[in-house]
């Protein structure tokens, strides 16, 4: 569900009670544990983390007048969902996560390509969401997105021939 929250304290006291605990939980352990340069905000409805224009002036790809994505947290209709798109780019990152999940985790793993989904607040693992916040820097981060959308881009060329 897409909020009109303005801040993500707004975000977070919108939420149905039962939610509220773990999406507080949530977004102090994405800020304790995130590298220095992100910045958090509301993005796209939900709660956002990413690289300021500040930091990277061409923005998101999709949308240059946006910041370039790295993080979400939101609170679905059906589920939680954290949303981390170096997971999607990261094949390392992946493995690193889905072999961490597989100890703590109390169900088996809802997963898309960048989207992690708890059914029940108590389902989430805060402090391993936590640990994925903090493994890539901002730096880490523009490198992979460029080097994947440099990849894509030469692709989508290929293809127009």
């Amino acid at each position: 569900m897409q909020s009109n929250a303005a801040t993500p304290e707004e975000y977070i006291s919108s939420l149905p009670a039962e939610r509220q605990p773990v999406m507080h939980a949530l977004r102090a352990v994405v800020l304790k544990n995130i590298p220095e340069g992100f910045r958090e905000g509301m993005v796209y409805g939900m709660l956002g983390y990413v690289v300021p224009h500040i930091i990277y002036p061409a923005g998101y790809h999709c949308d240059p007048k946006q910041a370039l994505p790295f993080m979400n947290i939101a609170s679905q209709k059906n589920y939680i969902s954290v949303y981390h798109m170096g997971l999607y780019a990261d094949e390392e990152l992946l493995k690193w996560f889905t072999a961490e999940y597989a100890k703590v985790g109390k169900r088996k793993l809802d997963m898309g390509k960048a989207c992690i989904r708890f059914k029940k607040p108590e389902d989430v693992p805060v402090e391993l969401i936590g640990k994925l916040a903090g493994r890539m820097t901002v730096q880490d981060w523009i490198a992979l997105y460029e080097s994947k959308l440099k990849k894509l881009t030469m692709n989508n060329e290929r293809s127009l021939r």
